[in-house]
């Protein structure tokens, strides 16, 4: 079946507009090809958005459906490794017959569960163009798959949350407070992991304007306090904020000692505590050395943190002093032990007396993504049904243990008070996303990416995954079909036009699930006889409906997709809804739902899974690798690796803007002036940056603005070894971080505890093939 064409006034002249996570675009098509891509209405661009031409339908496009050749030639025993392989060139005709086959003889000889339906990664803004409810539906019609569950964002978060506070992650993202109630209410904002403005320019499903830049300087000049507690000056990047210079991993050790501070100076919530929270008297306990004679006092904490006891005084004085907002990056949970901070900053704010008061207390996550600090809803927006039959129950894998899976078939793990086995997984669908990525310990990946006996991916680009897949499918952009874009908590939609047509042979990935689902028997049930574009068209409206019966009338569809966007006329939002404000008034009619009712600072549930890396109440562990063991003896410099500013995590890295980010055509690392000077780095050089896990090279930025002992290399450049489990010559920070469940309770990342070396590289330089294609063999017959 060939391709269908997404229809378009006309295919090689025009002005179109898209949306994306990051902005509104208008888009200037000349010749049939891109030209420009400028911001649509928007003082506070993301500068993600800017010269985007050199990223569709430049280098490294897939252009034909390929297959590694040693598996196209003996899928039983292929000759080569993937990544280390060549790929030949096939028929979509082929390909399709080969990914059919595939499926029936892993679901006919292993069952559903030996098929891994990989989706990761933010993808399309499209409410239909979605890789992620793509691939799922497609499984799921197909009879079922092993799924993941959770996010590498937000794991910890996700799982401790419920525990202590009664409510899922989402909703207490959806109480946070607006930037304009923060300005008005609040008199100090201490931020863990600071406020970076480069993750608030995106949001799932797209930005209409920006406003977190603004939004911080409001509230700046309103007058609340700001207090950047990171080992980075520019996570909070306002000229009056005070910079605290924590040790990373070690913000649950400064909030334990600053509740403990409250506590001891008798400024505690004693009649909150009493009727709203349980535990409170063990937390005490703990805090005041009466279970392990240690007192976590501000001395204490001090040295773990290494940061003046006189500062940590001095904090939880202001903490009590006026009307304090606690906010906690989701950055912090990517560590060791990654439940804690959460937990710590909900018994700080308990015991300072701020929970269940407007606009103060805690607000997890804020800052994460542009929503945060926006007015919040969540509405009846469409999207593509992933779940379309009933099927037999498959228990998902936590999503950061995927290496520890593909290791592992059959190994038995704990999972918040559960047991899960790991299925032995027969064949991994990948269609969106990119787990050489956002995966940790990526030498582990590659090695555990050799277990299944295939590998299907969907892919635009040849990223580290296709280059590590058995069959790649080569898939169109947002800029090549049409779409509708919401997005999280936004008040519009947006029209995606189809500007251009795909290059080579590309498809979309519903027209790819189509023809699969056509060999496999149930094209009618997949498609449910609509086309793409009647799909668009469909869930529009289905919006349109469901916001009609809830009171927000829209336009129809042809209004809609000609003016370019629609706005949803949103009510007020019920602050009286908030249920720690509820709670507060009147615990006994309006109780939690945690098995106490109240905020439980003391969980008797996860007592009761008696997890030694999750205690029953918030505890200081130390994590297995931080400045403060003796690994740092080997290898003294923690490594950060946050979100970057110039891409979406990996997306865009090859674009004009991430390119001329590069130092030398390397990702950078910043470092320390001290620490560049005892290694004798200068800015410009080529560093290696190393450990016992793997290595790869970086270009050296000299930043006062990075903690001593800390260097930062931002996620996302493409991984690039110069042989499998080699010498990364791009400077991909994942083959250095640590593959290891924050505990017990969340299996999330830790990916933000690892200790490095750097040293000043004075070899030959290899080149940087990231973007390049692999070697290609002449198609077989």
């Amino acid at each position: 079946m060939q391709n269908p064409r997404p229809a378009r006034p006309d295919v090689h002249h025009g002005v179109f507009t898209t949306a994306t996570h990051w902005g509104r675009y208008r888009v200037v098509v000349k010749g049939g090809e891109v030209r420009w891509i400028s911001p649509l209405d928007d003082p506070e661009p993301a500068t993600i958005g800017y010269r985007r031409t050199s990223y569709d339908q430049g280098r490294g496009r897939v252009l034909r459906p390929m297959v590694r050749t040693s598996y196209l030639q003996n899928r039983d025993t292929p000759a080569r490794p993937r990544g280390a392989d060549t790929f030949t060139p096939v028929s979509w005709e082929r390909a399709l017959d080969l990914v059919a086959e595939e499926i029936k003889r892993a679901h006919n000889t292993r069952g559903p569960s030996s098929i891994f339906g990989g989706s990761y990664g933010w993808a399309s803004a499209g409410r239909f163009h979605h890789a992620q409810s793509q691939v799922h539906r497609f499984l799921n019609v197909a009879g079922g798959y092993t799924p993941s569950i959770d996010s590498y964002s937000y794991a910890a978060m996700a799982r401790i949350v419920p525990h202590v506070l009664g409510t899922s992650a989402d909703e207490h993202l959806r109480s946070l407070p607006t930037w304009e109630e923060i300005a008005a209410h609040v008199d100090l904002l201490l931020a863990f992991g600071g406020l970076p403005a480069k993750n608030a320019q995106v949001n799932p499903g797209g930005v209409h304007v920006h406003r977190s830049r603004s939004g911080l300087r409001m509230c700046a000049e309103a007058g609340v306090e700001l207090v950047n507690i990171s080992p980075q000056r520019s996570d909070l990047d306002i000229d009056d904020a005070q910079w605290v210079r924590v040790r990373p991993n070690t913000d649950t050790a400064l909030m334990l000692a600053l509740t403990y501070e409250v506590w001891a100076a008798g400024d505690h919530d004693a009649e909150f505590l009493r009727e709203c929270c349980v535990g409170a008297e063990d937390l005490v306990a703990y805090l005041s050395g009466a279970l392990d004679g240690v007192v976590k006092d501000a001395s204490w904490a001090a040295a773990v943190c290494d940061i003046p006891d006189s500062t940590i005084r001095d904090l939880a004085r202001r903490i009590v002093g006026g009307r304090t907002l606690i906010t906690v990056s989701w950055s912090i949970q990517r560590g060791d032990h990654g439940e804690q901070p959460f937990w710590a900053a909900i018994a700080l704010a308990a015991m300072a007396g701020h929970l269940g008061w407007p606009h103060r207390g805690v607000a997890l996550g804020f800052g994460t993504h542009h929503s945060t600090g926006t007015r919040q809803r969540k509405l009846p927006v469409a999207a593509l049904p992933q779940k379309v039959r009933e099927l037999p129950e498959i228990a998902p894998i936590p999503v950061s243990r995927i290496a520890d899976m593909l290791l592992g078939p059959g190994q038995e793990i704990d999972f918040d008070g559960r047991r899960l086995t790991f299925p032995d997984i027969d064949l991994v669908y990948w269609c969106g996303g990119n787990p050489f990525h956002h995966h940790q310990d990526l030498n582990r990946l590659v090695e555990a990416w050799q277990q299944p006996r295939t590998i299907i991916v969907h892919e635009s680009f040849w990223t580290a995954t296709a280059k590590h897949a058995d069959i790649v499918l080569p898939v169109s952009t947002y800029l090549e079909r049409n779409d509708v874009a919401y997005g999280r908590y936004e008040s519009h939609l947006s029209v995606m036009h189809a500007a251009v047509d795909p290059p080579g042979e590309a498809r979309d990935d519903y027209a790819v699930f189509a023809d699969l689902a056509d060999r496999l028997g149930f094209r009618r049930e997949f498609t449910e006889g609509r086309s793409a574009d009647e799909w668009v068209r469909h869930l529009y409206d289905t919006t349109r409906d469901d916001l009609a019966a809830a009171g927000m009338p829209i336009p129809d569809f042809r209004t809609f997709w000609a003016a370019g966007e629609v706005t949803i006329p949103l009510p007020e939002p019920d602050r009286r809804a908030d249920p720690l404000a509820l709670l507060r008034e009147d615990p006994m009619r309006n109780p939690l739902t945690t098995p106490s009712g109240k905020v439980e600072l003391t969980s008797a549930t996860i007592e009761s899974f008696v997890y030694d890396d999750c205690p029953g109440h918030p505890t200081w562990l130390e994590p297995q690798e931080w400045l403060g063991s003796t690994a740092a003896e080997h290898f003294p410099l923690h490594l950060l690796s946050p979100q970057p500013r110039t891409r979406l995590h990996s997306q865009y890295d090859q674009a004009d803007h991430s390119a001329e980010s590069k130092v030398r055509g390397r990702e950078p690392i910043h470092v320390n002036p001290d620490d560049a000077t005892a290694r004798h780095i200068r800015a410009g050089d080529v560093v290696r940056v190393f450990n016992d896990r793997g290595q790869c090279l970086a270009g050296a930025v000299i930043d006062p603005g990075v903690r001593s002992g800390v260097v930062v290399l931002h996620a996302g450049a493409w991984y690039d070894p110069i042989e499998p489990g080699g010498l990364d010559a791009h400077g991909n920070p994942n083959v250095l971080t640590f593959d290891k469940g924050t505990s017990k309770l969340a299996q999330g990342p830790s990916s933000g505890t690892a200790l490095v070396q750097v040293e000043r590289f004075d070899g030959p330089l290899p080149p940087v093939r990231a973007f390049d294609p692999p070697a290609q063999d002449t198609e077989l017959h």
